[in-house]
């Protein structure tokens, strides 16, 4: 796919539960805490607020632009447009410009070329053939390997194509069957909108989470770091239930697992995880990926695309990764759960 990146810059974009690491910074200021729903799930923001402001109505409407743009579950989103047109989305003025919705596209597309395919947003058929996607949910009972080949001719990022004509901009695709999913880093970009929207405020003391990937900054209320739990990757585990907390030093983080989201059909677990060069939902021992970069979009495509690599190879590819942290989850042939975590989060785990 060829696609402008002059959009952003990658690297450059920029639910607590225990407190650590004091510090004498002034915190005496009130902490508000909002929250609602977006994104089929829920928002938690709590802020520093010293000028005594609510945000809520702000932050709703901002999430409730991104829904505009990049949902599938709105029938007349930009997404869903382009997911039904024949062969293209055309952007007509650089004023009307859906920067919401191109730069979901264009961060995919970066994580595409370096998780090796393994991220891929065009997966979209054959999120819907297994029932996790837009359309009717609904288990598989019989797998239809003929179908699946079908629709994989329409998935990779070398379908689409993206641009720009004097005062236009045009998404094109390469047959009708080709579709879009940003589920995968959508609630991460939220994240990280709300929380610049909070800084364009003035507001320095800050956590935003949107089901469960987040983006601290500065103090909490106890003029501690703060920090985040890790769930129990257990089909039985409660929320409460954790394997490891982690301070957040002005940082994002994201999990992504398969123990919640699957069915089974005749034994066989089904999870939301679709792998793009397979076809079918992946199937690995890694149970849960967590990481940690300096944006939550970033964070939450990585996590995504740690799923379907599988462990052992997620733990080399995150060691080649710059400005990246990440815990891994694994099952061991016992039953039993392993677990890794990068250099950075030794003094986390080692203390």
């Amino acid at each position: 796919m060829q696609l402008n990146y002059s959009l952003l810059s990658l690297l450059g974009l920029t639910f607590a539960l225990f407190s650590c690491q004091s510090s004498n910074q002034n915190t005496e200021a009130a902490y508000l805490t909002i929250q609602g729903e977006t994104m089929g799930t829920y928002y938690k923001v709590t802020y520093q607020n010293t000028q005594e402001n609510n945000y809520k109505a702000i932050i709703d409407s901002l999430l409730a632009d991104l829904n505009q743009e990049v949902s599938t579950y709105i029938p007349n989103s930009v997404i869903s447009t382009f997911n039904a047109a024949e062969d293209s989305l055309v952007f007509a003025r650089e004023g009307t410009r859906k920067e919401h919705f191109l730069t979901n596209l264009d961060v995919a597309g970066r994580v595409f070329v370096l998780s090796k395919g393994d991220f891929d947003p065009t997966v979209m058929p054959l999120i819907n053939y297994w029932g996790f996607g837009y359309s009717e949910r609904k288990p598989v009972t019989s797998v239809d390997s003929s179908k699946i080949d079908s629709l994989r001719n329409f998935v990779g990022f070398d379908k689409i194509e993206l641009v720009k004509k004097e005062n236009r901009v045009v998404l094109k695709k390469s047959s009708p069957g080709v579709q879009l999913d940003f589920s995968a880093l959508a609630k991460g970009y939220g994240v990280d909108a709300v929380g610049r929207l909070l800084e364009k405020k003035g507001v320095k003391h800050y956590l935003v989470d949107i089901g469960g990937e987040v983006l601290a900054k500065g103090l909490n209320s106890k003029g501690a770091f703060w920090s985040i739990g890790i769930n129990q990757p257990s089909e039985t585990s409660k929320l409460t239930d954790l394997v490891a907390v982690i301070p957040l030093d002005n940082r994002a983080m994201a999990t992504s697992g398969n123990y919640r989201n699957f069915y089974e059909i005749n034994g066989v677990k089904y999870s939301h995880t679709i792998n793009p060069k397979k076809g079918f939902p992946e199937r690995n021992t890694l149970l849960s990926a967590t990481i940690i970069a300096d944006n939550c979009m970033y964070a939450d495509a990585l996590a995504t695309a740690c799923m379907v690599k599988g462990a052992t190879a997620s733990i080399k590819w995150i060691q080649e990764l710059q400005g990246v942290e990440a815990y891994l989850i694994y099952g061991k042939e016992d039953g039993s759960m392993g677990s890794w975590y990068s250099e950075g989060l030794k003094e986390v785990f080692e203390q």
